[in-house]
């Protein structure tokens, strides 16, 4: 037998196999030692952004807008972070993904937990950026005919398309007006109709005053400035000058029941809609189910087209199968 005071590092027998007592349990590194602490810290500062937003500066390159038009992708870290941790088997950073998964949804619980209002609707609206390359206006004005609508607004109208338009819509929607890019459509008769200058560069908004089925309503068909993303950030300085100029106008209208529809290029989580949003209603937040995306067609991922109320009730509202645009159709069910 071996004279153990001759080792001074003798291996030693521990439950079924051999250990150097050198290698401590410090010195192996494994599962849920450390390996948790990059999810757990992106999931925390994902978390605060999303809860904070609004006091993220918007300088430079209006990044605050930025953020929040994609604000409702932020959910998309939470299955990923969550599949991080449980691979870490770290506790901790599972649990740093379930708090911002409740986060999330305590922010945008009310678009899946809202839907159908309780009131009848007596008017239905759709409004469509329609494209001004569009190669098959005909098609386009069949699939907005399909929602039944009362009132139909599009932005980029052409020339050359309009006829085809007025060929398909006009039948069933007998009143009309057009003026520069935009138009609207209606079953009730137009008593009113004027341009609306909040871009002076454009002609690319309307005001009609259409007799309703309880009454007038002042209908707004708006189409703002496009919005870019590139070296210098997100450009919104014409968009925001035209939605602080259409601000003015809304607010001296005197007409009680008031609609806007159009393409705002801007989504209602957006700072720079935050005064529009105060003075209207955006019927997808009050009565739609989900984000309601409409551009781009292919793959939506922003809603930046709009219905917005005052004085009417939202009792529904949806987006329409995609046409030759790129952008998607929206519709709205209300009580005016």
């Amino acid at each position: 037998m071996a004279d153990l005071r001759e080792d001074p590092y003798p291996d030693v027998y521990i439950g079924g196999g051999f250990s150097d007592p050198d290698e401590t349990p410090s010195a192996q590194p494994g599962p849920g030692r450390g390996g948790g602490r990059i999810p757990s810290a992106v999931a925390m500062v994902t978390g605060l952004v999303l809860v904070c937003h609004s006091s993220v500066p918007n300088s430079p390159g209006n990044l605050g807008s930025l953020l929040e038009t994609v604000l409702p992708w932020t959910g998309l870290a939470v299955p990923v972070l969550l599949l991080a941790a449980l691979f870490r088997r770290s506790v901790p950073a599972v649990v740093a993904a379930l708090l911002l998964g409740a986060a999330w949804f305590a922010v945008f619980a009310s678009l899946f937990l809202g839907g159908r209002g309780d009131a009848e609707p007596n008017l239905t609206v759709v409004t469509h950026n329609v494209n001004a390359t569009n190669p098959d206006p005909a098609a386009t004005a069949r699939t907005l005919l399909a929602a039944d609508p009362d009132l139909v607004a599009l932005e980029e109208i052409t020339d050359d398309a309009l006829p085809a338009y007025r060929k398909a819509l006009d039948h069933r929607l007998t009143h009309s007006v057009r003026i520069g890019t935009v138009a609207l459509w209606s079953r009730y008769p137009i008593t009113g109709s004027r341009r609306v200058t909040i871009d002076p560069g454009w002609s690319r908004s309307l005001r009609a005053r259409i007799q309703g089925p309880n009454g007038p309503l002042a209908v707004y068909v708006v189409h703002l400035p496009s919005v870019r993303v590139g070296a210098t950030g997100f450009t919104v300085s014409r968009r925001d000058a035209a939605l602080t100029a259409l601000d003015r106008v809304l607010g001296r209208e005197q007409q009680k029941k008031v609609l806007l529809l159009g393409d705002l290029n801007g989504t209602t989580t957006d700072r720079s809609l935050a005064p529009l949003a105060s003075r209207l209603t955006s019927v997808q937040d009050e009565a739609g189910t989900g984000f309601g995306f409409s551009w781009p067609a292919a793959f939506p991922i922003a809603r930046v087209d709009h219905i917005l109320t005052r004085g009417v009730t939202p009792t529904d509202a949806w987006t329409l199968p995609a046409t030759g645009s790129d952008h998607r159709p929206i519709a709205a069910g209300l009580r005016a």
